[in-house]
């Protein structure tokens, strides 16, 4: 080999040594980059959006959060109500937002694993646009009925409707919410016979059945809290796999004639996909704090609520089984919303 070939085959071989070394300092610069950012977050406000209106469960739940999640990080949590199209419009915005820990959502399970089935043009995917950090409040639904009903259990009322002149209709906050697919998961479940009468909200939706014109009505026990005390409405059974804890005398569906049925509403927190790991650990360990505190419960509970708390991983998880639940469901019934 002439010394040129020589000198040019070590500077080539050199060069691709060069090359590779910059190529593993590069592969190692997000890491560190990822530890920084870690080790001095949080050091401003950080935003935490609402996907609905100011006012409901929703709003109160993360304000009560926020106060408190904001006191343990040192930092203020702004609460920013971003409502529309079902809860789409904000959660659209999170999962376009900068991946830094800044902006959180409260999740719910009616955006995130509901809509997917409901919408053909759903802007953003719930399982990649977004990084679980942990559900935060489980809010069961509770099967109410009209006093005058001839059923007191899930077992009479499957029996009442099979009855040849039997008509069971049951109504509930809107096509698609979970009080409607619970009702559809329901029937699937246990053979019951009953059609759905959607509303434009919840108050129309109970008043409705207070006045006998529908029968039944899945939805909140906070919402039918005051008319299950003063006897307008009776409880047929919550929809939780055990008893709540603010409503002891209550059976679930599961002791009442349907084994295995469970479902919950459920709110968390999560934040846009490629939040660092080490932001989502600090997260997720300081919400499990606060989900613990005594007057967070008390609080929860009279908002029909029961404080939850998962890792990571966990709550994945029922994201995904979730997803394919209810898209079964939505399938069955028919329900699609453009």
């Amino acid at each position: 080999m002439q010394p040129a070939q020589r000198i040019f085959r070590f500077r080539t071989v050199l060069a691709m040594c060069l090359a590779g070394f910059a190529g593993l300092i590069g592969l190692g610069q997000p890491a560190w980059a990822q530890a920084d950012a870690a080790k001095s977050y949080p050091n401003k406000p950080i935003r935490l959006v609402v996907p609905f209106a100011a006012g409901g469960t929703s709003d109160v739940l993360a304000r009560l959060i926020g106060q408190k999640l904001g006191e343990a990080l040192g930092q203020q949590i702004v609460v920013d109500n971003r409502p529309g199209a079902n809860g789409n419009i904000g959660s659209d915005a999170v999962a376009k937002s900068a991946a830094d820990g800044y902006t959180l959502l409260l999740a719910a399970d009616g955006t995130i694993v509901i809509n997917p089935s409901l919408y053909s043009n759903l802007p953003f995917n719930p399982e990649k646009d977004f990084v679980p950090i942990t559900r935060v409040a489980l809010v069961p639904l509770v099967l109410v009925a009209n006093p005058t009903l001839k059923a007191n259990t899930v077992s009479e009322l499957i029996a009442l409707s099979k009855k040849p002149d039997s008509q069971l209709d049951f109504s509930s906050a809107g096509p698609g919410s979970t009080g409607h697919l619970a009702g559809e998961l329901l029937k699937s479940q246990s053979g019951l016979r009953m059609t759905h009468i959607p509303y434009k909200g919840g108050g129309q939706a109970i008043t409705d059945v207070v006045s006998g014109q529908v029968p039944l009505l899945v939805t909140a026990l906070a919402t039918a809290g005051p008319f299950l005390k003063s006897g307008q409405l009776k409880a047929i059974a919550v929809t939780s796999s055990t008893r709540m804890r603010s409503a002891p005398t209550i059976p679930t569906v599961n002791e009442t004639g349907v084994v295995g049925f469970n479902v919950s509403s459920w709110y968390g927190i999560m934040a846009p996909a490629g939040t660092p790991a080490p932001i989502v650990k600090r997260l997720n360990s300081e919400l499990m704090n606060v989900l613990k505190q005594p007057d967070v419960k008390v609080r929860m509970e009279t908002l029909g609520a029961e404080p939850m708390g998962d890792t990571p991983q966990e709550f994945a998880a029922v994201i995904n089984k979730d997803l394919a639940r209810w898209a079964r469901i939505i399938k069955v019934a028919n329900i699609s919303f453009q």
